[in-house]
């Protein structure tokens, strides 16, 4: 092993859990929203969670669902196992909501086009769901929030600019404004509404303010977030009286990665660009917290906490992004404009400490911190499904919760779902694997592990690589698992003459036994990427570039290499799917003998899939007698049915020549994935396990591919799933 990495590992101690360790955050539910749809629409209709609130009671959640048109509400009676609780179609699109007494208020915007916008207030009762008063809002509202003694409601009129039109440049009339609506019982009183003028504010088009966020203090006070115009102002809710204005500044960063290039680099600079925050929260001391997310020009991967005089009490910078980047979660595709992009906010106070949570929509996680009253602490960050809006906290109960508004159902992916998290005595169950600093203090960015291996006579060690979404930066990573969460403690840089290889997709690797590895690329003949095997040194360079054998090339797809390992003498490679020469439901396993350059296979029987999946094997190892394997299909959440380990005997790994007919091998099922991913981190089952390790004692592991955080939760799940040789551990035949 490199001295770097000695070092590294040197550094690596496992802690002990204090005897009375605090209470943490832990997701306990995932609900999918479109459980809320008639189960004829259900897999038909997009549909999705941005904003949420809760009962006053706790039990009853409510979601704004944009793309439906209408809000659904869910039963957390049992916040382990909620429940649909109906759904309420409206006439427009709700953007936002928010609970007073009895009733859920419901931001809708009715406009016909951005140039002419208009909106309601509708009052919805939560027990019968029946729709009640309703208020001309006279604009296109955005946010909603109820005052703390329910006095009023504020709502943002955004009266949002239409991208398309001058370049999304501002002005863009009408000016939007605030709206103060009393309450009484819960239920507006529409003729009372007051509106507040917010034009000749900001320094950026002033007469065009554009309203993104509310939110209430305990003193009635009213904070409005400008998103576009990147100011924020302060107003007394009880007179409707603007009490201070202030804009919301720029911050320059450094320590990020800054360009859109395939390659994961943690020492980019971006200019100081503007704020533009999108939600904003009021802290205790009159301090308000803003996720700058940015919209128009601005954007800076961060928040800030400011003072009541507009003043910066903290101002996160990159660092938030770094942690992001550190547990696989950064969205390199993102990377040349808003990065993690923070959106949401929530606060709460759990145990008698006050906590802020910061919602990062592009990274598709939680940051949990401790609210000091200076600089805050970061205390955890949990997986939040894909592209979290909303939160809402409710103390009560121990409870927070997040609502996810991706809904990939169209293309196969994941749904829009609520998640569900407790605070409670126990360990965090994420991450599971983080990334330590390089030598320059930087994070190893990571993401996308498409391959597992053990490293021989080094338990808890193993070898990983990531696939072709890093496409300019090919790498070997070394994880040490000694720790939880597991640790990535170094990278190679895959190379062909002395350059990051071009070209590879790599998906499988396995040491030589040499100090260098095999591994496999799967190729795709529509990007003009080649199918390969290759063997590199310890360092990571090229020393062989082995093409597949052009009989076998004449019927290939793009579902190509997904594991490699070393049995009998031979270098087997296990493609993913039938080939185009291959019977249905058959993919075949190579054999490549480095002696002699040749080429054989035998056929591997992959279960039958679900009508609209596919069956592949996506990884490949031996220990003692067997090749084991995992088979899985392409399905998501509850969709997913096959995710297993199998094997099959190495006796039967007798290769024949391509061309002829080929012997079919025996397979027997070894683990049931499913259940294993589901419970790890009680979020849906992710679709792409692609790694599996084998230790000298028989000790599984196993490892998620997440896509490169790109429609993607970003989840990369790094378990330990128990002992080949475990007779708890059913064999299915």
């Amino acid at each position: 092993m490199p001295t770097r990495l000695a070092i590294s590992l040197a550094l690596l101690a496992s802690t002990a859990l204090p005897a009375f360790a605090e209470p943490v955050f832990n997701r306990v539910a995932a609900f999918p929203v479109a459980a809320n749809l008639p189960k004829e629409t259900a897999g038909e209709v997009p549909t999705s969670a941005e904003i949420v609130t809760a009962s006053e009671d706790g039990m009853t959640l409510v979601y704004s669902d944009s793309p439906h048109g209408g809000i659904g509400f869910i039963d957390i009676t049992d916040a382990h196992a909620p429940k649909p609780a109906g759904y309420l179609k409206l006439d427009g699109e709700p953007t936002s909501v928010a609970v007073a007494r009895g009733n859920v208020l419901v931001a809708l915007n009715t406009s016909e086009s951005k140039a002419n916008p208009s909106g309601r207030l509708v009052a919805v009762d939560l027990a019968g769901h029946a729709i009640g008063a309703a208020c001309d809002l006279g604009g296109q509202p955005d946010s909603v929030a109820v005052s703390p003694d329910r006095s009023f409601a504020a709502v943002a009129i955004e009266n949002e600019r239409d991208e398309k039109v001058n370049d999304g440049a501002l002005p863009q009339m009408p000016a939007g404004y605030l709206a103060l609506v009393p309450l009484k019982d819960g239920t507006p009183d529409c003729a009372k509404m007051r509106r507040v003028d917010m034009t000749g504010l900001a320094a950026i088009a002033p007469e065009d303010p554009e309203p993104e966020f509310v939110d209430i203090n305990d003193q009635n006070e009213v904070v409005v977030s400008l998103q576009e115009n990147n100011h924020i102002v302060i107003v007394d809710g009880a007179s409707g009286k603007i009490k201070g204005h202030f804009p919301a500044g720029s911050v320059a960063l450094e320590g990020v990665d800054a360009e859109k290039d395939g390659k994961l680099d943690f020492t980019g600079k971006i200019e100081a660009r503007p704020r533009e925050p999108d939600a904003v929260k009021w802290l205790k001391d009159g301090r308000i917290a803003a996720a700058d997310e940015g919209d128009w020009k601005g954007g800076t991967r961060g928040f800030t906490i400011f003072n009541h005089d507009g003043s910066v009490s903290y101002e996160s910078g990159a660092t938030l992004e770094r942690e992001v980047a550190r547990m696989g979660h950064f969205p390199e595709k993102r990377a040349d404009k808003k990065g993690i992009e923070p959106e949401g906010l929530a606060k709460g106070t759990f145990g008698g400490q006050d906590y802020l949570f910061v919602l990062a929509e592009r990274g598709s996680v939680v940051a949990v911190y401790r609210d000091t009253g200076a600089a805050p602490e970061l205390m955890q960050i949990l997986p939040s499904g894909i592209s979290p809006e909303g939160a809402v906290t409710i103390p009560s109960r121990n409870l927070l919760v997040t609502a996810n508004e991706a809904d990939l159902g169209k293309d196969g992916g994941a749904r829009s779902h609520v998640m569900i998290y407790e605070r409670a005595e126990g360990e965090k169950a994420y991450p599971t694997i983080v990334s330590i600093d390089d030598k320059a203090g930087n994070p190893i960015g990571f993401g996308a592990l498409s391959a597992l291996a053990a490293i021989e006579g080094r338990p808890n060690q193993f070898w990983s690589v990531s696939d072709s979404v890093y496409g300019k930066m090919p790498r070997i990573y070394m994880i040490d698992a000694a720790t939880k969460p597991a640790r990535i403690v170094s990278a190679l840089n895959v190379t062909r003459d002395g350059k990051p290889a071009a070209k590879l997709d790599l998906e499988s690797l396995t040491p030589d036994g040499k100090g260098g590895f095999w591994l496999g690329s799967e190729g795709n003949p529509e990007k003009e990427v080649p199918h390969l095997l290759l063997h590199v040194d310890g360092k990571g360079a090229i020393l062989e570039e082995i093409a597949f054998p052009e009989k076998l090339l004449e019927s290939q797809t793009r579902f190509g290499a997904e594991g490699v390992a070393l049995a009998n003498g031979k270098v087997w490679v296990a493609i993913q799917r039938p080939w185009k020469d291959d019977p249905k439901n058959e993919t075949k396993l190579l054999a490549y003998d480095p002696a002699t350059k040749e080429w054989g296979a035998v056929l591997y029987p992959l279960d039958k899939s679900a009508e609209g999946a596919w069956n592949g094997l996506s990884e490949m190892t031996v220990h003692g007698d067997h090749a084991y394997f995992i088979e899985r299909d392409n399905q998501i959440g509850d969709k997913a049915k096959l995710k297993a380990v199998t094997r099959v005997p190495l006796s039967e790994l007798k290769p024949a020549p391509l061309g002829n007919k080929l012997p079919i091998v025996s397979k027997e099922t070894v683990r049931d994935l499913v259940p294993i991913l589901a419970e790890a981190t009680h979020g849906y089952v992710v679709d792409k396990v692609e790694g599996l390790a084998i230790d000298a004692q028989g000790e599984m592991t196993i490892v998620t591919d997440n896509d490169g955080v790109d429609e993607s939760s970003g989840e990369t799940l790094f378990l330990k799933i128990g002992n080949v040789n475990d007779k708890a551990a059913s064999l299915k035949k």
